[in-house]
C-alpha cells in the first residue's frame, strides 16, 4: 500500500532530524529546506543535503527567503548584533527570528497542497525553544486553523510536532533509539567548522547529550566532558 506524502521541515538540525527519522517510518517523506540568510547557512545546507542522501529522499524542495535577513530583528540574520551565550530571564532572546515558523509552515502549506502531502512535520520544541513565541503549542493550533481556512475545500493538511513536549535529551535518546544520523547534523549558531560549545545552542545541545549518556559526534572548538 503507497504511504501518504508528508512534509518534513528539515534544517539540518538535531531536531529536525529526528522528526525526520519519525516521519519516515509511516510516510512518503518529501523534503524543505530554508536558508533565510542566517550565519551558518552554508553548514546548514550541507548537514541538509547529507540527512537527505542519508534516508535516500528525492522529492526536495530548497527555498532561499533572505528577505528575513534584510527585515532583520535576530542576531541570527544580522552580523552586527552578537549571540547570546547565555540566557539569564524569561525574554525571548535575541536568536529569535520573527515569525520565521509562520514563514516557513506557508511555503510548506502552499507545497502540500500541490503535491497532495496530508501532514508538515516541523521539530519545534516548547521547552527547549527558548521561549521563542512561534514554538508554542497554541501557534500550531492556530495555524491549522488557518491551513484549514485559506486551502481549497478538498485539501487536509495539518501540521505534526511530534517533539514538542520532549526535552533534548529525551530527542537525543530518540534519535540513537530511531538510528537516526546525528553525527550528520548541526546545531552551533555562529560556525561552521567546529561548533563553538558556548552559544545557547550548542549548549543545550551539549547538557541534551550529557543528560542521555551518549558523547555528541560532531566537533566542538572547547573540550567537552561526556559523562553524565
Amino acid at each position: 500500500m503507497k504511504k501518504e506524502k508528508a512534509i518534513v521541515l528539515l534544517s539540518g538540525g538535531l531536531d529536525s532530524c529526528v522528526v525526520m527519522a519519525i516521519a519516515q517510518k509511516d510516510y512518503q517523506v518529501c523534503l524543505l529546506h530554508v536558508n533565510y540568510g542566517q550565519r551558518t547557512v552554508t553548514r546548514e545546507e550541507q548537514a541538509f543535503k547529507d540527512i537527505a542522501e542519508y534516508y535516500k529522499i528525492k522529492d526536495i524542495l530548497n527555498v532561499d527567503i533572505g528577505y528575513l535577513q534584510k527585515i532583520g530583528g535576530s542576531s541570527l540574520t544580522d552580523r552586527d548584533m552578537s549571540i547570546p551565550e547565555n540566557k539569564t530571564d524569561a525574554s525571548i532572546p535575541s536568536t529569535y527570528v520573527p515569525f520565521r515558523n509562520a514563514n516557513l509552515l506557508s511555503i510548506a502549506t502552499a507545497w502540500a497542497e500541490v503535491i497532495g502531502a496530508s501532514k508538515i512535520f516541523i521539530g519545534a520544541m516548547e521547552e527547549d525553544s527558548s521561549g521563542y513565541p512561534d514554538c508554542r503549542e497554541q501557534f500550531f493550533n492556530s495555524f491549522n486553523k488557518t491551513i484549514k481556512e485559506g486551502t481549497k475545500p478538498d485539501t487536509h493538511i495539518e501540521i505534526e510536532t511530534p517533539i514538542l513536549h520532549k526535552t533534548k535529551a529525551e530527542v537525543v535518546k530518540l534519535g540513537i533509539e530511531l538510528k537516526a544520523p546525528l553525527h550528520l547534523t548541526w546545531s552551533c549558531y555562529q560556525n561552521e567548522e567546529k561548533a563553538c560549545g558556548v552559544c545557547e545552542s550548542c549548549k543545550l545541545r551539549i547538557t541534551a547529550f550529557q543528560q542521555a549518556g551518549y558523547p555528541d559526534p560532531i566537533p566542538y572548538l572547547i573540550p567537552i566532558s561526556w559523562k553524565s
